[in-house]
């Protein structure tokens, strides 16, 4: 089958490692079931795992990919659910400290077939398109999570997303908006603020820019670069939320701030099953679609790989298969 695969990693030369070609279709072990894919979207994750992060040459080749939309073996329309918990882990699957991402050790979306644990499709909405919903089950539902698992945050609370652009951003500010939340967006670039306001932005600062009062809540996933703003602009007993530290991990703590004003700091990462269907309900409920930026066929992976890796998308970046 055509597969959009690694067969050696490159942490200098991430698309250098990449290979379009053909891969042996999968044969789906005992309580898994295949899936028709009909479009992937590209993560950040795809990017580390060419350059050898999270990946091991033991399960190389592997094929790319997180996310996917498409038809079950009954020809249903489903979304695939990239977390791979152990088959007896019960509960939130987040948690279980064993589980993986597809494409970490079982081969990823980019295919024409996928196969996945039945428990790790759920229903399509049909207001959704398989592109649409192939964007929602890595960054979507990382933000999803933050905002409604996470956060502690009701209809009308304020709510600063540290950073505009990218799929991670873009969601996170389309479904605050979509919750009735007022949200405010830091970015150093004028361009993506400007976007960021387009999409559901209420205000928008430059990084690091005292803000005009403390928010409620807020998105964290850039670390260093922010982590020292994001404490000082949360109010006291306010949440912050960590999903990622892309500039690395912070130098200080602030520890002093955080104690004494009594705010709360979660991680997160990715999100449950019930999380996802829960997500799909409310995109198709709300009327609210993902920011598709590119839709290329998966023959043009390395394209939008390398748009990704370069920070020049801002929203998601779609292959579809014919």
């Amino acid at each position: 089958m055509f597969a959009v695969y690694v067969e050696r990693t490159d942490s200098a030369d991430p698309l250098g490692a990449l290979v379009i070609g053909e891969r042996p279709a999968p044969a789906a072990a005992e309580g898994w079931t295949t899936v028709r894919v009909a479009a992937a979207s590209i993560n950040h994750h795809d990017v580390w795992s060419l350059r050898g992060v999270g990946l091991k040459d033991e399960f190389l080749p592997m094929i790319l990919g997180c996310d996917a939309a498409g038809f079950d073996e009954d020809g249903n329309e489903v979304i695939v659910h990239g977390v791979i918990s152990t088959p007896d882990w019960t509960g939130d699957e987040t948690l279980d400290p064993d589980r993986t991402l597809l494409s970490e050790r079982h081969q990823g979306t980019f295919a024409e077939y996928v196969t996945v644990p039945r428990r790790n499709v759920v229903p399509k909405p049909a207001g959704l398109s398989f592109g649409e919903a192939a964007c929602l089950p890595t960054a979507w539902l990382t933000a999803y999570r933050m905002l409604f698992t996470q956060a502690d945050l009701s209809p009308g609370d304020t709510v600063l997303v540290q950073g505009a652009g990218g799929g991670m951003s873009t969601s996170l500010i389309m479904l605050a908006r979509a919750a009735g939340f007022r949200v405010l967006v830091t970015s150093r670039d004028a361009g993506s603020r400007g976007r960021a306001l387009e999409i559901g932005a209420h205000e928008t600062f430059e990084s690091g820019e005292r803000l005009p009062d403390r928010v409620d809540a807020v998105m964290e996933t850039i670390g260093r670069a922010t982590w020292s703003h994001s404490v000082k602009s949360v109010r006291s007993g306010g949440t912050i939320v960590i999903s990622g530290a892309t500039s690395g991990d912070a130098t200080a703590a602030e520890l002093q701030h955080i104690f004494f004003r009594q705010i709360k700091v979660h991680g997160s990462t990715m999100g449950t099953r019930d999380e996802l269907e829960a997500l799909a309900r409310f995109m198709a409920e709300t009327g609210t679609r993902p920011l598709v930026e590119q839709v290329l066929s998966m023959d043009q992976a390395a394209d939008g790989i390398r748009a990704v890796k370069d920070g020049d998308v801002f929203g998601k970046v779609v292959l579809t298969l014919s």
